[in-house]
């Protein structure tokens, strides 16, 4: 256990069947919950804020949802780096070294939370280490594609992402039950609103143990940490980690090239942000600076010298296929979906549910609380768990129909239900009563989210099958990359919308998108003469 693999071949079936399937499930279910407390220190802002306006925290609803971009922004660039990082520093390191790094936010999160008068930028400088969580995708799915032959390439990436991505269901029960007992000490504090758990309401001048959220998260990261250096491996031959070099060499690549993504990520941060949010309040477009900072983080990873340019001019050859363009905007409609809305789905229940919509001297206000809205904490979790929880039947269900035909279908399904939901967020943001419409919303983005899981398990698929055994890994890091900023881009759509009061404008956008991720999934590999057939 732990040791470096040699002449690694998963398409040799003696060595699948002698020792081979054993090694890949044990680095599989390691990896697993090492990616799920990944996604849940990622996305656990989407939790913490809401209960933050629940306890008063002196904030505006729009400052808190720059938290969750800023962490869905910040893991989304880290993925970048992260893509490449098993080449260059193996799995077994690279896992072990960004999990590890999770142990930061997680502390520094249960230390801030007990002061109520913490300023914004401090929260946001967590939000901003909490990326290291959506990095840690990319290199968790580009090492576990290697372990595993390609005619299970669906059910085994589909495995480490569906459970992986039960980190943000984990999160989403685990905190506001965490938060109701004082495990780890610390002064409570007192709910100011009704707040949820998945086993019922909290009423208001209950207290609760905010601080919690983050320390949990310490309490798990450690043994797993432990787990991750014990058990599992590096591959080392040409065709994964070739020269990786000893363990404080490869620790120190990834802390650099990591480095790179945070730098990039903070600048286009601070370009978006007004100066209230500690930003440069030129308020420049995301439309234009998330291009600029993906390419930014490209360049600035190749301009280092030495081996890492060499290994990474070689990785880079993905970006000379069509393929890859392709699979990138496919799997942002899937993943890319189910992170962003994952993200978002909390605070839009408690900004569309949670207050009454009444017309006030002729003007539509929207901050009187509503008696009989729906608890945000206890709904938020269903979504995410749906779609995590129905991947790895994706994948299996692609292993045997092909990917681009699975993904043709939930593509057509995900445009019906965001224009569903659409049409009961604009009823419900123009009601006094808005819970009326909360039943058909809930259960229209539950399809949705199932649309997201069962898609993202097809892509997986496609990509196993169009790429070669080089490139799929790297490939995989890439599109998970860019559709990361999923992330960030659907709750700053959501805030935007939120502000103009015409919430429902954000779905129509994204039903857009999946249209035309159809017209392109057709083009590349469904119509008559496609590129490569339903692969």
């Amino acid at each position: 256990m732990g040791k470096d693999l040699k002449n690694w071949n998963p398409e040799d079936p003696q060595q699948w069947e002698d020792t081979g399937k054993s090694i890949a499930n044990r680095n599989l279910w390691i990896s697993i919950p090492a990616l799920l407390c990944g996604f849940a220190v990622w996305l656990y802002w989407g939790i913490i804020t809401v209960q933050m306006i629940n306890l008063g925290f002196p904030f505006e609803q729009s400052e808190l949802f720059t938290l969750t971009a800023i962490a869905g922004l910040t893991g989304a660039t880290l993925r970048i780096p992260s893509s490449f990082l098993i080449r260059l520093a193996g799995g077994r390191n690279t896992i072990f070294l960004t999990t590890a790094l999770l142990i930061l936010p997680a502390a520094g999160t249960g230390i801030l939370l007990q002061n109520p008068d913490t300023p914004l930028w401090s929260f946001q400088i967590l939000a901003l280490l909490s990326g290291f969580g959506g990095g840690n995708f990319a290199s968790s799915m580009s090492n576990i594609s290697f372990f595993f032959p390609k005619k299970i390439q669906g059910y085994s990436l589909g495995m480490n992402a569906g459970l992986g991505n039960f980190g943000v269901t984990t999160m989403q029960i685990l905190i506001p039950l965490v938060m109701t007992v004082g495990v780890f000490g610390g002064a409570p504090m007192i709910l100011e609103n009704t707040s949820g758990t998945l086993i019922g309401k909290i009423e208001a001048g209950t207290e609760t143990f905010l601080h919690n959220a983050g320390l949990i998260w310490v309490v798990i990261l450690v043994p797993l940490v432990i787990a991750v250096w014990v058990g599992m491996n590096n591959i080392v031959d040409e065709h994964v980690s070739p020269d990786i070099g000893s363990t404080p060499a490869a620790f120190a690549k990834i802390l650099g090239m990591l480095l790179i993504g945070l730098v990039t990520a903070s600048a286009g941060l601070w370009l978006m942000l007004p100066e209230s949010a500690s930003g440069s309040g030129w308020g420049v477009s995301k439309w234009l600076v998330l291009p600029l900072v993906i390419a930014a983080t490209v360049f600035a990873l190749k301009s280092i010298p030495g081996s890492i340019k060499k290994s990474l001019d070689r990785q880079y050859k993905i970006f000379n296929n069509k393929h890859t363009w392709a699979m990138t905007i496919i799997y942002t409609m899937t993943f890319g979906s189910f992170i962003g809305f994952s993200a978002a789905i909390g605070l839009a229940i408690k900004v569309i549910f949670g207050f009454q919509h009444i017309m006030v001297d002729g003007v539509m206000t929207h901050d009187t609380a509503n008696p009989n809205g729906p608890s945000a904490l206890m709904f938020a979790w269903t979504g995410p768990f749906i779609g995590a929880l129905i991947r790895p039947i994706g994948g299996k269900i692609a292993d045997r129909f092909g990917g681009a035909l699975v993904t043709q279908i939930i593509s057509v399904v995900m445009i019906a239900a965001a224009l569903g939901v659409a049409y009961f967020m604009r009823e419900a943001y123009a009601s006094a009563t808005p819970e009326q419409y909360f039943t058909p919303f809930l259960v229209l983005f539950l399809v949705l989210f199932a649309a997201t899981g069962i898609g993202n398990g097809s892509t997986f698929r496609t990509i196993a099958i169009v790429f070669d055994r080089e490139q799929a890994g790297p490939v995989l890091g890439w599109t998970s990359a860019v559709a990361a900023y999923g992330a960030f881009i659907i709750p700053q759509v959501f805030g935007e919308q939120i502000r103009a009061t015409t919430p429902e404008y954000a779905l129509y956008g994204f039903a857009v998108f999946y249209a035309i991720c159809v017209a392109i999934n057709w083009w590349f590999y469904l119509r008559p003469g496609a590129y490569v057939k339903n692969p």
